[in-house]
């Protein structure tokens, strides 16, 4: 293990509380208990549920999951003020995260106080969260603009009086390691210390582990990096920086890291950016002919980690930009062989949807796949009727008669919305023969007005591997459904068929 850690980093996940904060994103109390099943389950320690004294919701959210049974600790977040630890106790957290402005600029423009004052505030609000049975985190806001000698007063007196743990807030992004460097150690000496960042400047990464190499002991982290602005510090970021560039074991289920991102982008609706680092679609994903070559040779040529680390898989994806060895590579997969003047004419076809500025998923090279080999596919599933209902005053449902290896199956499942609600009827018509996952859904409007041409791209995951498919209808409902059943029937094709005029 190296030498620059402490021999236990824990990880403090407020993707529930100050990852919700990200504009536009509010959870549900079920949705929320999915999440935290899931981070304690990867190995989380401390999950940060939320506010208690924000909303009835958050209440019932704090309730159901300090009720799961989960192995983290359950903490919540309070300011020092006693009704917001006494609902913290209520609804069964077992800790507090302690929050209090140590900055002049917060004390004195929001708080509108004295340093003095603050600090009572703090000292009244630690005895009364451990006279409740509360384990006491206190929190410096603002920590990285305050006066040091202040902040390690605060933070040595509220230790005397209870605190448990201490966390430095790098609460608006203006640390840098050099900083972190002059700030940390003497503070790391009075308790355990967590580190708290955020990544206006693009620094909560580098921050997070310059503070853990200076003695801090916890990591305050978000899956995918949300929270207000831009964001904190990004879970899956800080655990592959520690394993792959320290040599530093986490503890964490990395092949679990993807499964919880793609999780929680589609419960909090905020899409992975495609160059996200670790978890973004493009992280493992090659299209020049020298890169997907060269990784097809040895994967670590163009890769720093293999992607089977995280629970996800390799990806060469076709363009203008692909050689006829990936291509080939590509058909294998599928079990198509080729010959020569078939793999040129079908890599020709590729560069042409390319350079007319079209993506070539899965589907699409299939389709020109078994066009230039002239096959004839048939389908596992076919559709033999399709509806949805949804309304002001109703719950959005669809139902649906498939056909699946020759057996027909109805069903009916609800929704979010239409969309949703197609989707998981789908996937539950083909239950009993596949586990099928949605992992991604994207939209593009490839015409204007409210008769526009819809393009739906869905990414399907079946026992780990992976497509993409497409649908395009001005029906956006039935375009996801093309979609979905072009892409089901591709991971539900035979693995062993043939399709090839020259089998090797």
């Amino acid at each position: 293990m190296s030498v620059l850690f402490a021999d236990r980093i824990r990880f403090f996940d407020t993707t529930l509380r100050d990852g919700e904060q990200t504009p536009g994103v509010s959870l549900k109390p079920e949705q929320k208990l999915e999440i935290a099943t899931k981070l304690a389950a990867i190995g989380i320690d401390v999950i940060e549920a939320g506010s208690a004294a924000a909303s009835e919701g958050e209440q019932s959210a704090i309730r159901l999951i300090s009720e799961a049974g989960l192995p983290s600790e359950i903490c919540t977040y309070v300011r020092a003020l006693p009704g917001d630890i006494d609902l913290a106790a209520e609804y069964g957290a077992d800790s507090v995260h302690l929050v209090v402005p140590v900055s002049d600029l917060h004390i004195a423009k929001k708080m509108r106080k004295t340093r003095e004052q603050v600090a009572e505030m703090a000292y009244a609000a630690i005895k009364l969260a451990k006279e409740r049975g509360l384990i006491v985190e206190l929190s410096g806001e603002d920590a990285s603009r305050a006066d040091q000698q202040f902040l390690n007063e605060l933070f040595s007196k509220g230790v005397q009086r209870g605190a448990d743990r201490l966390c430095f807030c790098d609460t608006v992004g203006l640390l840098t390691p050099e900083k972190t460097a002059l700030m940390i150690p003497p503070l790391a000496k009075i308790a355990p210390l967590s580190i708290h960042c955020h990544d206006d400047l693009g620094m909560a990464l580098a921050n997070t582990l310059a503070a853990l190499k200076c003695g801090a002991t916890c990591a305050h982290v978000t899956v995918n990096g949300l929270g207000e602005r831009a964001g904190n510090t990004a879970f899956e970021e800080l655990v592959m920086a520690l394993e792959v560039l320290y040599g530093y074991q986490t503890g964490i289920k990395k092949e679990e890291i993807y499964h919880l991102a793609s999780l929680v982008s589609r419960l909090t609706g905020v899409p992975l950016p495609v160059n996200k680092a670790v978890v973004g679609e493009m992280a493992f994903t090659h299209e020049s002919g020298i890169h997907a070559h060269g990784v097809m040779r040895e994967p670590a040529t163009y890769e720093s980690i293999k992607p089977e680390m995280i629970g996800r898989k390799r990806r060469i994806v076709l363009g203008k930009h692909s050689g006829s060895a990936s291509v080939e590579a590509a058909l294998h997969e599928m079990n198509y062989s080729t010959d020569e003047a078939q793999l040129k004419e079908i890599v020709k076809r590729i560069k042409q949807m390319g350079d007319e500025g079209k993506r070539v998923s899965d589907a699409d090279l299939m389709a020109i796949a078994d066009a230039v080999l002239a096959i004839e596919c048939k389908p596992v599933i076919r559709m033999r009727q399709f509806t949805t209902v949804s309304g002001s005053n109703m719950i959005p449902t669809a139902s649906a008669t498939l056909v699946v290896n020759g057996q027909e199956i109805t069903g009916a499942a609800t929704g979010d919305g239409p969309v949703d609600a197609a989707m998981q009827v789908l996937r539950k018509s083909v239950g009993d023969v596949a586990d099928i996952r949605l992992e991604e859904y994207h939209v593009d409007a490839i015409s204007g007005g409210t008769d526009a041409l819809v393009e739906v791209t869905v990414r399907l995951s079946k026992d780990g591997k992976i497509i993409t498919s497409r649908g395009a209808r001005t029906d956006i409902i039935m375009a996801s459904v093309e979609a979905m059943i072009a892409g089901m029937n591709r991971l539900l094709r035979e693995t062993h068929e043939d399709r090839g005029k020259n089998p090797r």
